[in-house]
């Protein structure tokens, strides 16, 4: 069977990864590569940088990646779809929930995979944590709380850190405890004297009762990714900086010092750091695709799932602005 033929448009930060890890990927060759601004960075190689979308559907691919700023999502992916080419875009789906449904209905039309770049569905640590977690091992889930710290990055012009950064957390909560927001809470701040906000914190609860938290900012010296999901059985710490996950077990040893005892509630008990394979999630993500584009199991983030993230992001904003909290009905199944 012949490679699928992969069409790139962008090759800005994400751009340059996903060009690497196409060319890497078996069953995909990347044949066509557009973006209007050129290619300074030399990601093309020896292919041509085209000039824009019609260009790059005009070069008779299969499947596309969608590596824009998020403002042009819809357009691109519109076309897309009107020409019969299965489109990976990334995070978040669309710069409007409108315009993300319109996506979804385009995709669906056509019985196209559509499909979004959350990538940290694919880090090694997360999809480690949720495979412990559906097996009962940390007990019934209480909290899980995210933190999410870097310096601003030059990249991103056209959203903010909701939409760019807390977008990844909420959508790796949901998914780690397999169930939909039901509620978000949130504030918001501008520090960097520019025009969307820099830092947000937002608290919720999840359909299952699980109550979540999320610290996101672009005001940090220091690089932080951090997840943290309690149970009546202990906690678990994913870094997905690393790819490392941590079990912090609950003591089974009874506390004779008695000030200790009282002071603590649950007590400390055993501590594991866990070892197991860790791919680079970008390159997971992209066999998910393939996969799912062949009509194979994957695990892909589809259109529909990143339209409900962008629906709790959108959410969280409303509330920041009204100071009240945002509901959000259970999707239909």
């Amino acid at each position: 069977m012949a490679d699928l033929r992969v069409g790139l448009l962008g090759v800005g930060m994400m751009g340059r990864h996903h060009a690497r890890v196409i060319r890497e990927v078996e069953g995909v060759d990347l044949v066509a590569i557009a973006d209007p601004g050129g290619d300074p960075h030399n990601v093309a190689g020896k292919l041509p940088i085209l000039a824009n979308i019609e260009a790059l559907i005009d070069a008779g691919i299969d499947i596309a990646v969608v590596a824009v700023p998020t403002a042009f999502h819809e357009d691109a992916a519109l076309k897309l779809a009107e020409a019969g080419v299965h489109t990976l875009v990334e995070k978040p789906i669309a710069h409007s929930i409108e315009a993300g449904q319109r996506m979804v209905a385009a995709f669906a039309a056509k019985g196209l995979i559509g499909a979004v770049g959350h990538v940290e569905r694919f880090n090694p640590a997360l999809q480690e944590m949720r495979r412990r977690l559906e097996s009962g091992e940390l007990g019934e889930v209480y909290q899980i709380a995210t933190r999410r710290q870097s310096t601003f990055p030059a990249r991103i012009a056209d959203v903010g850190v909701a939409k760019d950064l807390a977008s990844h957390d909420i959508d790796l909560t949901s998914w780690v405890a397999q169930s939909e927001y039901t509620s978000v809470f949130a504030q918001i701040a501008h520090k960097s004297g520019r025009e969307y906000e820099d830092m947000i914190t937002v608290t919720g609860r999840l359909a299952n009762g699980v109550i979540v938290n999320h610290l996101v900012n672009w005001l940090s010296p220091m690089k932080e990714r951090v997840t943290v999901v309690t149970g009546d059985r202990g906690t678990f710490i994913a870094d997905t900086a690393t790819g490392d996950l941590t079990f912090f077990a609950n003591g089974t040893i009874p506390l004779e010092w008695e000030s200790i005892s009282s002071f603590r509630g649950v007590s400390e008990g055993d501590i594991t750091r866990y070892s197991f394979a860790k791919r680079e999630p970008l390159r997971v993500e992209h066999e998910a695709f393939r996969d799912a584009v062949l009509g194979l199991p994957s695990d892909v983030v589809t259109m529909e799932q990143g339209l409900r993230t962008l629906t709790v992001v959108e959410g969280a904003l409303s509330s920041a602005d009204t100071g009240q909290s945002t509901t959000f009905q259970a999707p239909q199944r």
